[in-house]
């Protein structure tokens, strides 16, 4: 073999030499960056978030709250019964309610049936008379229209029922107060009976008491 054949021979075993470690150190470069923890980090994080629409924001609301907003708009009792909804069945709770409304006060003003509705959550939330409305309205010797352990019939497709149901909501749920907030006692404006209790006022044909 001559001198030139040699020295051609060697470069060429270094030139195939020096190859092949360069692409061995590029290959793991690459594997390293497709396993790095912080490169998969980073794309997760700069995907776009979500937010839920307007519809899915009210689609999930409490179910009051539509009420609430209802009588934060309401410029009057009025405004504020003909926009309460008339639930579709009565819990036994609100049925006692509206029942009391109904029969103390459905000829008065809606101001005098909203006032007996708040006498009657009243005694129920003041640990003094019984803690539910029917235990209020069924308590011996409260309410005159009471027979037994009943109500009269009522016409439920009656406006007078309506208005008393509506009346009941808005009194259980605190949506309006009533002119003479705060009484637990009233009595028709035409005895006069000596309680010997701090009198509030007068609304329609009751008077009201603390």
């Amino acid at each position: 073999m001559s001198t030139k054949f040699k020295y051609a021979a060697s470069f060429s075993i270094a030139a195939t030499f020096i190859t092949t470690l360069l692409s061995t150190g590029g290959s793991h470069a690459a594997a390293q960056s497709l396993n790095t923890p912080a490169a998969i980090t980073a794309t997760f994080i700069s995907q776009p978030v979500v937010q839920p629409t307007p519809i899915q924001a009210v689609a999930t609301a409490t179910p009051g709250a539509a009420i609430e907003a209802e009588a934060a708009d309401a410029d009057s009792l009025a405004e504020l019964v003909e926009d309460t909804p008339i639930p579709a069945t009565l819990s036994n709770e609100l049925e006692c309610l509206a029942g009391a409304v109904y029969f103390e006060a459905k000829s008065e003003t809606l101001a005098g049936q909203l006032a007996v509705g708040r006498v009657i959550v009243a005694r129920a939330n003041s640990g003094r008379f019984p803690s539910s409305y029917c235990g209020v309205v069924y308590q011996p010797s409260q309410f005159s229209f009471v027979r037994g352990h009943g109500m009269p019939a009522i016409n439920r497709d009656s406006r007078a029922w309506q208005t008393a149901v509506r009346i009941a909501k808005i009194a259980d749920e605190g949506l309006w107060k009533s002119p003479v907030e705060g009484a637990m006692f009233f009595h028709a404006a035409h005895v006069s009976p000596r309680w010997g209790k701090t009198r509030i006022a007068r609304v329609d044909s009751h008077i009201f008491y603390r």
